[in-house]
């Protein structure tokens, strides 16, 4: 038990690190002010290997990296600590489907694994753009064009951003599936995941 969770904990820090080197590589522009990227792909498979918990804190350590390298711009301490902890930490409620993908991967059940991965991403990518929403209304409204209220102007940039950002991370999920479903399954995990990930 010991060994399993130091080798969470040291996947949930690499695939961090490996989401905030996407993270950096130019995004794709899909309308003025909005861009999007498949940086959360990383935290993604680690919420598919570990689950809920592990998930929860790659993606904390993912935005604490992110202030390490100075890769961050905010306005005060509160929507800082909302969008670079709680809004990245939030992606690993992707991991709550754990049971469901690891089962459907592990008996060959592409269809249904495809299924839970897109449910997972959409439920982690949801989780995460809820704060950026909470955060855009609260802090950001200022930025929205005249005559749109902050919650339409939060909603509208923070909406298409997580559901374009859903589309494309599913899309690179299910192509790494289809490569190697052993990026998906950790070793020794529980066999159709009849046991509950790492506590």
């Amino acid at each position: 038990m010991q060994r399993n969770r130091l080798v969470a904990m040291i996947e949930a820090a690499f695939f961090a690190a490996i989401a905030l080197v996407l993270d950096l590589l130019p995004a794709i522009q899909i309308a003025p002010g909005l861009s999007i990227s498949f940086s959360m792909v990383p935290i993604f498979i680690i919420a598919f290997r570990w689950g809920f918990k592990i998930s929860f804190i790659s993606g904390f350590i993912w935005g604490l990296l992110q202030v390490v390298t100075g890769d961050i711009y905010f306005l005060t301490i509160i929507q800082f600590l909302i969008e670079y902890f709680i809004a990245f930490a939030f992606i690993g409620f992707a991991g709550l489907f754990y049971p469901v993908v690891q089962k459907a991967v592990q008996q060959g059940n592409k269809k249904s694994a495809a299924l839970w991965v897109i449910v997972a991403v959409f439920v982690g990518s949801l989780a995460r753009y809820f704060w950026h929403f909470i955060a855009g209304v609260i802090f950001w409204g200022e930025y929205a064009p005249e005559g749109m209220s902050p919650v339409m102007y939060s909603l509208v940039m923070n909406g298409g951003t997580m559901i374009a950002v859903s589309i494309l991370c599913s899309i690179v999920l299910l192509l790494l599936l289809s490569a190697s479903k052993r990026l998906f399954i950790r070793k020794g995990a529980p066999a159709a995941a009849s046991e509950p990930p790492v506590q």
